[in-house]
């Protein structure tokens, strides 16, 4: 499960680049190379689950709504999710990407609608998906959502 990642503020003109790359680095790059260092191994098995914790802030289909930085990285964590899924077709790994809501966690805040128990549910039904559970889809309370 790759669940890191940092919110920084602004819209597209106003977020700094530095703040961005930093972004880039932790929500999309850390992924990367997580998977890069484990994927192999899981198809080399025959088994493995990825579970990438994504946004509707990060969904083309809701707009990018939400800081652009946290928006763009969530939407190449998407990608990337998509990529690897298509890359391991015929192996028994399940690679997913969900958006937990809105989450009461440091990042959430105490206002959030969403407790950590309903935020992590679709993470661990995708994490113990059986071998016909789906793969290189976007989820939200185990329902699959628009990219």
């Amino acid at each position: 499960m790759n669940n890191a990642a940092v919110l920084k503020q602004g819209d597209f003109l106003s977020v700094g680049s530095d703040e961005f790359l930093e972004s880039l680095k932790v929500n999309f790059e850390a992924p990367f190379h997580l998977m890069r260092a484990l994927v192999p191994e899981m198809v080399k098995n025959n088994y493995g689950r990825v579970v990438n914790l994504s946004s509707g802030w990060g969904a083309f289909a809701d707009g990018l709504t939400g800081p652009a930085a946290y928006s763009v990285t969530k939407a190449a964590i998407n990608a990337l999710t998509l990529s690897l899924s298509q890359a391991i077709t015929a192996t028994n790994v399940k690679v997913n990407s969900m958006c937990p809501g809105w989450v009461r966690t440091r990042m959430g805040g105490e206002g959030a609608s969403r407790s950590p128990e309903e935020g992590a549910e679709t993470v661990i039904w995708l994490a113990t998906l059986e071998d016909d559970g789906p793969s290189g889809g976007f989820f939200r309370d185990k329902k699959l959502i628009d990219w």
